[in-house]
Parts: structure tokens; sequence; C-alpha cells
């Protein structure tokens, strides 16, 4: 499998960041995102990504982003790469309509840090061709991409996936699709227990403001998954994490959370 033309679902923080990296490959990249005005800033997050690495002896940007196309809907491409918003009706959705658009040989990947890959496999008509590529943000800086299998993934498709992560100067690691794979069920725990730490008065968050990392409305989903994922209670999100979701204090992304940004 050869995968010279990527369609980026998705143009946040994660979908701009996995679009500037395929693209830096010499790949041609359609960037797709329903969202008015999102794709414009996705590729104005690359640009400033891009200059910064241009800094330091990265490739010109305007080379990179020569490769970087906005579309308006889903377009023929040799693999999908979605990057949407961590629900899972959504995503399937997604899947199914781009089941019915790409090429039959087309691979669709997910970026999803919990969902079942094999939930998204199954509402399409290639399920072998179905797989789990979650790369870590910031995505230009990050080697690591987890390569979920779908009980329905093939060989081909698995190793396929592979490659292209190492093609794009990745580190690719293999797991099986369970709960939070294999990041996420160490990670969200880890957040989670700092979460308690904080409202049980151990600590303040001056003093733990290393762990949480990830937006709180990221961390809530994705210990909701675990806990009926893996039905068991040490999985539940915390109180306080989702006493601030509630209010819409999501951390850094909202500017607000343990602290004001």
């Amino acid at each position: 499998m050869d995968f010279e033309h990527v369609l980026v679902v998705g143009a946040g923080q994660m979908g701009a960041g996995i679009a500037q990296v395929v693209a830096s490959s010499d790949r041609r990249v359609s960037l797709h995102d329903a969202a008015p005005g999102a794709t414009e800033r996705g590729l104005g997050a690359m640009r400033a990504s891009l200059e910064k690495l241009a800094e330091k002896g990265g490739a010109d940007p305007d080379e990179v982003l020569a490769r970087v196309t906005a579309v308006d809907g889903l377009v023929a491409a040799d693999l999908m790469i979605e990057a949407v918003v961590e629900d899972a009706a959504v995503k399937e959705d997604l899947f199914r309509q781009a089941d019915e658009l790409l090429p039959e040989a087309a691979v669709l990947a997910s970026n999803t840090s919990s969902i079942p890959i094999t939930s998204l496999a199954a509402v399409t008509g290639r399920p072998d061709r179905v797989i789990g590529m979650h790369f870590f943000n910031p995505v230009p800086v990050l080697k690591l991409v987890e390569v979920i299998r779908a009980v329905q993934t093939s060989d081909e498709t698995a190793a396929a996936i592979t490659r292209l992560a190492e093609e794009l100067g990745k580190v690719p690691a293999q797991a099986n699709d369970f709960p939070g794979f294999v990041s996420n069920r160490i990670l969200m725990p880890f957040i989670n227990e700092a979460a308690y730490v904080l409202m049980e008065g151990v600590a303040e968050p001056e003093a733990i403001d290393t762990i949480a990392k990830l937006g709180f409305d990221t961390c809530v989903a994705i210990m909701e998954v675990l806990h009926e994922g893996l039905g068991d209670p040490k999985y539940a999100p915390c109180p306080l994490l989702r006493r601030h979701v509630a209010a819409g204090q999501l951390g850094r992304k909202s500017g607000r959370g343990f602290y004001s940004y």
C-alpha cells in the first residue's frame, strides 16, 4: 500500500499537526473540517509551527504548505486520517461516509485516543482496512504513534500503517483494540489521581501542574470510556474534573482550569 495522497478530516490542533507531518514527508494532503473557519485556522497554525521549525533548520514552510489543499468535503484519497471530536457517534457517521466516498482500496484510520477501533470498522464495508493511528500532541514534535488494530484489521493494513508512521519520522507501537489502548489506560488514571490529590488538599496546583496537561474535557471523556469498558470504579472521573468541565473550565484550551491562563 502506498499513501501518496492523504485526507485529514479535522483541522484542530491534532488534525493540523497530522496534516503538517504528512505534508512534510512530501505527500499530498487534503484538509477538511466542517466547522466554519476551522481549516483556515488550522493552516495558520501549521504555518506558525513550520516557521518555528524552519528557524532550527526545518523545511521551508511555503514548500510544505504547497502540498496541503483545503477541501469542502471528503475527497478520494489513499488514506483518511480522522481527528474530529472524541464522540463515537460522530466518528461512526464519518466512517460510514468515508466508506461510501473513498476508493475501495483506501485505508480509513482514526486518531481517537479511546474509542474502540473495532466499532468504527464494523460500520464500514472494509473492516480489514480500518485502523487506529493515535498521534500525540504536539504532533510535529512527539515521536510516538500508537497503531491500534481492530479485531478485523488485516496484517497488510497494520504493516502499511506502521511503515507509514516510520516514514513520517515517528516511532510506531502496535496495540490491540482495548479501552484506552496503552497510553491513555496508563496516563488517564495518573491525571485523575492528580485531581483527587488537589481536591483532597494534599497539594496545591503548582505542585502537580506537570501532570494535568490535557484539556479536562478530554480527560473526563477518556475516563468515561475506561470506566465503562473495563467496569472498574477506579476509572470513574474525579468529581472535581467533572465540575470544571461542567463550568466550561477546560484548562489551557479554554483559558481557565486549575489556573487562569
